[in-house]
């Protein structure tokens, strides 16, 4: 099948099912932590697999351009949605670490002043909220086609932030944050790489 053939038949699919699967899965996810499916220390396990979905859809986001570059497939229009669950998953997960876990605003705050790794991930996050708030047409059309490209180019800063905060909470070396982070890398290496080469030509 030629990407001619796989961009036609992915013109007749909708981007709405992205919505509704991932907030299925965090409600699931939920459901398993409030039943004790999730081990003893649910909040914690909770927060980690909100977090770790939050990362790859982020990472999935980012794939979009380089796969159409590389292979002529478009997922475009699937990329808002894609980027909007990321977001609505990472506040998931910063919720149950607020709500669930810390649970006042006092303790939320020392947390974040105490705790680096805390500071980077709240910054990520703070980061993403003008790109979920301006993730419609309207805000498209007022900002301007330039000035909202140029907005949302901060996810580049947030997806950096978010594999420092992955790395930094993992017990010793683990093997899935460091491939997610080097996926970010190479997928920021392969957005940027072609925009020099077209500014040096």
């Amino acid at each position: 099948m030629t990407a001619q053939q796989v961009n036609g038949w992915l013109r007749r699919v909708p981007a709405w099912p992205i919505y509704i699967l991932c907030a299925a899965w965090v409600a699931w996810l939920f459901w398993l932590g409030a039943t004790g499916g999730l081990g003893p220390e649910p909040i914690n396990a909770l927060e980690r697999e909100y977090g770790e979905l939050a990362i790859k859809l982020i990472v999935l986001g980012l794939a979009v351009t380089p796969l159409r570059t590389a292979t002529g497939v478009s997922l475009l229009k699937f990329r808002r949605a894609i980027g909007v669950s990321a977001f609505g998953v990472l506040l998931a997960h910063v919720s149950v670490w607020a709500i669930l876990d810390l649970q006042t605003v006092m303790r939320i705050w020392a947390d974040i002043l105490k705790r680096p790794y805390v500071t980077v991930g709240m910054a990520a996050f703070l980061l993403l909220i003008p790109l979920a708030v301006t993730s419609n047409n309207l805000s498209l059309r007022k900002l301007g086609a330039l000035a909202w490209r140029r907005l949302h180019k901060l996810v580049y800063a947030a997806a950096i932030l978010g594999a420092v905060h992955y790395l930094w909470i993992a017990k010793g070396v683990e093997l899935e944050p460091i491939l997610w982070t080097l996926a970010i890398i190479l997928l920021l290496g392969l957005r940027i790489w072609p925009v020099r080469a077209r500014r040096t030509a």
